[in-house]
């Protein structure tokens, strides 16, 4: 399986990183390592989820590839960008017999696309016995393909936290260009009947003076029973009628969420208007009396034609 990921950090920085062994055993999604391992050679857990079945294996994961393991090597501490580095991982099935085997050799390039990077050349090989052999190989496929990408987004993350050895001062991950399509859009207001002005007038200037804003800010009407009372003498002093401070304080305020959200739709889209219960039972309630007459009158007229017949 041949696969390639983007990391936003050097060559030289990614490829230091991946000789590290307990760092790239932490960078693989879905594992836990053992406290009591062995940093040149961690162990633990690993799930791993194939199609619609999710298999658990523990084992151990060796990295080589480092300059200082290579004889003959003058300067141990300059590695050189281009020599590959070798991950190697082996597990067996915690419910089972199966096992699986991973030989997996990775390739550091520059990358300029979608910014200033390092591309993984992966190039892997797995051999399995058990549940993972029984699947098929797209599932396979499909899988280690997005452990390849988490992997790598776990290698930028841990890359930013913990800093490689002898990094420079200040590198960090590239500045990836960012599209218009992601730019946040600033959520609407949430009154539909308010306009701009009413929303600009809300916000506070942060050179203006406290006192100043709670000037401009009209009184909130009390809910005590002397401010009750008081309401239309208030009112008159101030020379603003009940119903436009009202409005002043709904504009500048604005609805709460539960009032937007349970609030009826206006417009063509409003809910007609239910039948008041007691408009027709009224007609109903003379329409059998009057049938009751008519039926009577009727019986009676033909038993007086029958008498005189």
């Amino acid at each position: 399986m041949e696969h390639e990921v983007y990391v936003p950090f050097p060559v030289r920085t990614v490829r230091q990183a991946l000789t590290e062994p307990e760092r790239v055993a932490r960078c693989v999604p879905g594992v836990q390592l053992d406290a009591d391992a062995a940093p040149h050679r961690p162990e633990g857990r690993l799930r791993l989820r194939v199609g619609s079945s999710t298999i658990t294996y523990r084992g151990a994961l060796t990295v080589s590839g480092d300059p200082a393991d290579r004889p003959g090597d003058d300067d141990p501490a300059a590695p050189d960008e281009a020599a590959p580095v070798t991950i190697e991982a082996s597990g067996t099935e915690t419910r089972g017999d199966g096992t699986v085997a991973l030989t997996l050799t990775v390739r550091c390039a520059p990358a300029s696309e979608p910014g200033p990077g390092t591309t993984l050349l992966c190039d892997g090989a797995v051999r399995s016995a058990g549940r993972l052999a029984a699947a098929d190989e797209q599932s396979a496929a499909t899988a280690g393909r997005r452990l390849l990408d988490r992997f790598a987004q776990n290698l930028a993350s841990d890359l930013t936290d913990r800093p490689v050895d002898g990094a420079p001062d200040g590198e960090g991950p590239a500045a990836v260009p960012q599209s218009v399509f992601d730019t946040e859009v600033p959520p609407p207001s949430l009154d539909p009947s308010g306009g701009a002005e009413d929303d600009v007038s809300v916000v506070a200037d942060p050179d203006e003076p406290v006192e100043a804003v709670a000037d401009d800010v009209p009184e909130v009407a009390s809910f005590d029973a002397d401010a009750d009372a008081d309401a239309d003498a208030d009112a008159e002093e101030f020379d603003v009628a009940p119903a436009e401070a009202a409005h002043a304080r709904r504009t500048m305020i604005g609805r709460s969420a539960e009032e937007v959200d349970h609030a009826p739709p206006r417009g063509r889209y409003a809910p007609v208007p239910a039948p008041e219960p007691g408009g027709s039972s009224v007609p109903l309630r003379w329409a059998a009396p009057a049938a009751a007459v008519v039926l009577a009158s009727a019986v009676v007229v033909g038993r007086v034609l029958r008498r005189r017949r």
